[in-house]
């Protein structure tokens, strides 16, 4: 998903939701450029070990499958998080209203 980094600052909370939910990259753009990019921490973690040579890039093509590398890819689907507004109700004692 790309998004102008004007727009990303009205939807941060938003943005690192989904990234945390659904694993999707946001690509930041300004001006149509690439400036910066928000991943998920597995994402991260892989691109970390790229680059300090844990991981040979080489290899990739005889890749270990997840269930047996210890990352795995969160859901495909969104997670829906759901709020309840609960007006205040009588005051009870010890719940410091």
């Amino acid at each position: 998903m790309d998004v102008p980094v004007t727009e990303a600052r009205a939807q941060f909370a938003d943005l690192v939701n989904r990234v945390a939910y659904t694993g999707e990259p946001v690509i930041l753009k300004r001006r149509g450029r690439v400036m910066a990019a928000l991943v998920s921490p597995e994402d991260l973690e892989l691109l970390e070990q790229v680059k300090s040579g844990r991981i040979d890039v080489t290899q990739i093509g005889s890749a270990v499958p997840e269930e047996q590398s210890g990352i795995s890819r969160p859901q495909t689907q969104p997670m829906r998080i759901a709020a309840e507004y609960r007006p205040g109700g009588p005051q009870r004692p010890g719940f410091g209203r």
